[in-house]
């Protein structure tokens, strides 16, 4: 009997055991399927709130999601940027350098997209041949910096704008043999630069009859510096660049053959200046045209004398 009673009570306690370990499997499984149920529900309500937002006229612009339009220029090629050492005339802090401030006409047209928009405006100062690459992999939203929008440039990035309509010239000094020149013949045979991977340097300074081209400057302030100093009889450049420099240096004529027939042969289109994003987004171009879009040629060369008017009259 006692062994009877002893056999009984071991197989109600395996029943009991088995019993507990189906409740707990079916809860887990439970717990496991609530937090699946939760997750997709989550996922499934931010996806719904994003097309709402699209849907309420909220577009979500990419590389906008933080508010902050970050921008990329030299900060040393006036009239279009320039870096000075205080906020005057409505400059913008340099990202990450202290006490240095950006300022031309590169910030007016961002700041008047990031007013429209209610971003703010972040500007990274880098090197002329860091540009591109850097919209292109992301480091910043779009480059306002002067850039003409050649087809070899489009090919890299998409270009909203433009947001200046540039004309091609050059610039000598006023005792140069060169100063009194009509026409690209009139420059045969000189010895000329202008500002590496420009428009300027690799298709305008070809077309000068038996031209003894010069080593391509790295910035504009070097292309100035190579005229100023004698290194070169002249250099090529866009009018605003050469406005700008005939007002910081009084001893520069600028020479503007658009009258001639003798004139730089330019397609209009790659001359012109504008914004540059990464290649597809679109978003973010429609934006910058929206607002671009509601200025003239008269506001843009408004903004440019502005600018011209206040540039420092030389860079550190």
């Amino acid at each position: 009997m006692k062994r009877f009673l002893a056999l009984l009570l071991a197989l109600v306690m395996v029943f009991a055991l088995a019993a507990c370990s189906s409740s707990s499997s079916d809860a887990e499984e439970t717990e496991t399927e609530e937090a699946t149920e939760a997750t997709e529900t989550t996922e499934t309500e931010a996806e719904t709130e994003t097309t709402e937002a699209a849907e309420d006229g909220e577009t979500v612009i990419q590389g906008l999601e933080d508010g902050v339009l970050t921008i990329a220029m030299e900060c040393a090629y006036a009239p279009y940027n320039w870096t000075q050492y205080d906020d005057s005339n409505g400059a913008v802090p340099i990202s990450g350098s202290d006490g240095e401030y950006a300022n031309g006409y590169d910030v007016m047209i961002a700041k008047l997209i990031c007013e429209y928009y209610g971003w703010d405006l972040e500007v990274i100062r880098t090197d002329w041949d860091s540009l591109v690459p850097g919209v292109q992999s992301g480091i910043y939203d779009a480059v306002i910096a002067g850039q003409s929008m050649t087809e070899e440039r489009s090919e890299q990035v998409d270009f909203a704008g433009p947001y200046y309509y540039a004309s091609i010239v050059c610039v000598t000094l006023a005792d140069s043999e060169y100063a009194s020149a009509t026409g690209l013949t009139d420059l045969a045979g000189g010895t000329c630069t202008a500002q590496i991977a420009t428009i300027w340097y690799d298709s305008m300074l070809p077309q000068i009859p038996d031209a003894q081209i010069q080593t391509a400057a790295e910035t504009a302030p070097a292309m100035l510096m190579a005229l100023e100093t004698g290194s070169v009889d002249f250099i090529c450049t866009d009018m605003p660049t050469a406005m700008g420099a005939v007002a910081a240096y009084d001893d520069m004529v600028i020479l503007d053959f658009s009258d001639s027939d003798d004139n730089f042969e330019a397609d209009e289109g790659e001359i012109n200046i504008g914004v540059s994003v990464m290649k597809g987004n679109t978003t973010l171009k429609d934006a910058i045209d929206a607002v671009l879009s509601t200025m003239t040629v008269d506001d843009f060369n408004e903004l440019m004398d502005e600018a011209i008017a206040i540039q420092p009259l030389s860079e550190d």
